[in-house]
């Protein structure tokens, strides 16, 4: 008689720590505010460049 599970068996999978839906959605966030972050930043910088070599 042929195991019943075996089917079962074959589609386990196991996550591993970090490969959650909430710890991806909060990674999303992060990535999300470090290009915001990274945006304003270089256009601060821009802007001081910018101003410095006005004559």
């Amino acid at each position: 008689m042929p195991p019943i599970n075996k089917g079962k068996e074959e589609h386990r999978y196991y996550l591993l720590p970090g490969m959650g839906r909430s710890n991806r959605r909060r990674r999303r966030e992060i990535l999300k505010w470090a290009i915001i972050v990274g945006v304003v930043i270089s256009v601060l910088f821009g802007l001081l460049l910018w101003s410095v070599s006005r004559p």
